[in-house]
């Protein structure tokens, strides 16, 4: 009955999940096992730990969450975990929580982007990780904060995760093949992880389009090289040493957690021959 149960919302992307398992493992300390989770299914599926029950919020059962016809649905509480800044998504489920609502928001905005000009005080704002952003807002629910620790699982291995996306400054596919080929020729078990869409001639590669398969071939550790990236963020959850490329956002901020090294173009000075120095150094 979902009166006695506890509706988390989330409705972030594959990092931002990521960047939220201390939160859930927090609320799952504090709340007990009747936390049923809404948001994207094949997301929330790689930290089952957590939650009663897991839902895809694009199913219509749930459209009476974004209505603005009442509904008769109540849940002992709501919880929100994203960005509500106009608080339009907590009056509306407020409406359904018997109890007071906890929203999480989900990231700093003032300090989110690396790009752009920034004020005298705006570099003088404190610079706080999105997980310890939002593991501070916990007590003022009563909530104690639980950051979930990531050991580095050590493995000789390398992958190399070319994510291109929609910005041409990202570090290319080109240099991560070569990166590959160099690592090889010095004897490294490397390997590319290639995203759907992308077509690489590069010596083993590997496509795997099932995230819960991805996770089972990140147990085996090592360390991921990537442009800044959901993936780059399952990987860090994973126990992954990551190498992260960042182009607009700010890695202090954004960086996956775990073991990790960020580098930031435009600031950092680095080429194939640097991050293969850093990757030798940490095998």
């Amino acid at each position: 009955m979902a009166e006695n149960e506890i509706l988390l919302l989330h409705l972030g992307g594959l990092g931002d999940v990521c960047l939220s398992e201390s939160v859930f493992l927090s609320l799952r300390d504090h709340f007990g096992d009747n936390i049923v989770a809404v948001g994207t299914k094949r997301f929330f599926r790689l930290f089952p730990e957590y939650f009663l029950r897991i839902h895809g919020v694009e199913s219509r059962h749930w459209l009476y969450l974004f209505s603005k016809e009442p509904t008769d649905i109540r849940w002992k509480r709501v919880i929100f975990i994203g960005k509500d800044r106009e608080g339009e998504l907590r009056r509306r489920w407020q409406n359904i929580s018997l109890a007071s609502m906890v929203f999480i928001d989900m990231y700093p905005d003032d300090i989110s982007h690396g790009a752009g000009r920034r004020t005298q005080s705006d570099k003088e704002k404190q610079v706080i990780h999105v997980e310890g952003y939002q593991l501070a807002q916990l007590a003022q629910f009563g909530i104690k904060a639980i950051k979930k620790e990531i050991p580095w699982q050590k493995s000789p291995r390398v992958i190399l995760y070319p994510e291109k996306g929609f910005e041409k400054k990202k570090w290319k596919p080109e240099n991560f093949v070569t990166l590959c080929k160099s690592l090889r020729s010095k004897g490294v078990r490397a390997q590319v992880m290639v995203p759907a869409g992308l077509k690489l001639d590069a010596p083993g590669t590997i496509s795997i389009d099932d995230l819960n398969n991805v996770r089972d071939f990140f147990d085996e550790g090592g360390i991921f090289v990537s442009n800044d990236s959901g993936m780059a963020h399952l990987a860090g959850s994973s126990g992954l040493f990551t190498l992260t490329i960042f182009t607009d956002y700010d890695p202090r901020v954004w960086h996956p957690r775990g073991t990790n090294i960020s580098l930031k173009r435009g600031k950092d000075l680095f080429n194939c021959d640097t991050i293969e120095k850093i990757i030798l150094n940490n095998l």
